[in-house]
């Protein structure tokens, strides 16, 4: 059986879909089972067969961590340490969810597995940290790490730029970082793929986005045209490059933030979607939910 951590998040959710379609064996939880708690896992772990850990589960909110750092720390180091302990315990294989924030974003080459991490900001340190203590306590483990994640089921960029471009003439979006958007259903894909090849993928760092590299503003573009061609949106909208140095943040974004994906392609023997197939992939699937 599969335990699925954070399994009503945008990615916990496609997850979930995928398993039960599959008719994968899985059991999900959220806040229901704190991960913060070492015992409450471990009470929760006892009623089940686990064979696999997914930890989908983490705090998220960039600017707000810088404010709640020891809540971000809990859920993003301790909580990830407390999964690892107990999937060495109970001798289940653990799967991670990480992300392009543990390296510093002034690279201008994609980053592998290897490169040296150096966080900018609370959520990237605890990230990090996460993924240390996490391979420390557990090497039979997985680390997944994905940017710019979107999807159906969560606030994502692609939302807040199909609400924006129905509500305004004209909207600013920046141009000055660069990274790789990731669809949330491809990302469970391979996370499915993962665990169905499990006996040909050696433990460790892995990365996955879909293919390309743009900027926010080339993103918001391609959401603008393929949203119009589809019918999504009907009016027209001016969408105009900005820098980051407009939107001050308690946080810098990193300005690079592209991941190589040898390594999970090689391993996986995976064809890797480019960004914009995948971008109206998701728009008809949410036209179609719509519609229905």
């Amino acid at each position: 059986m599969i335990w699925l951590i954070g399994n009503k998040g945008m990615l916990g959710t496609e997850l979930s879909l995928l398993l039960e379609k599959n008719n994968i064996n899985y059991i999900g939880t959220d806040r229901e089972v704190d991960i913060t708690d070492i015992k409450a896992l471990g009470e929760f772990s006892e009623k089940h067969s686990i064979e696999w850990i997914i930890n989908c589960a983490a705090y998220t909110a960039v600017d707000r961590a810088q404010d709640e750092r020891e809540l971000c720390r809990l859920l993003n180091t301790e909580g990830p340490c407390n999964i690892a302990a107990l999937a060495n315990e109970i001798n289940a294989k653990l799967i991670h969810i990480s992300t392009d924030y543990v390296f510093n974003g002034k690279g201008s080459k994609p980053y592998t597995e290897e490169d040296t991490t150096d966080p900018i900001g609370i959520y990237g340190l605890t990230k990090r940290d996460g993924e240390e203590k996490l391979l420390k306590e557990n090497e039979k483990s997985f680390v997944i790490r994905t940017a710019w994640l979107y999807g159906k089921h969560g606030n994502n960029f692609v939302y807040t730029m199909l609400k924006l471009m129905k509500e305004r003439e004209s909207i600013s979006v920046v141009n000055d970082q660069k990274g790789s958007p990731t669809w949330a259903k491809d990302l469970a894909r391979t996370i499915i793929d993962l665990i169905n090849k499990e006996k040909i993928v050696p433990y460790g760092i892995y990365h996955y986005t879909n293919e390309g590299e743009i900027t926010w503003f080339d993103f918001a573009k391609e959401i603008y045209t393929q949203a119009n061609s589809l019918g999504i949106l009907d009016n027209i909208c001016n969408i105009k490059p900005c820098t980051s140095a407009e939107f001050p943040a308690k946080v810098s974004r990193p300005s690079y933030s592209v991941l190589d994906k040898t390594k999970i392609k090689k391993t996986l023997g995976l064809s890797v979607p480019v960004w914009n197939e995948s971008l109206i992939e998701f728009l008809k699937d949410i036209k179609q939910c719509k519609e229905q």
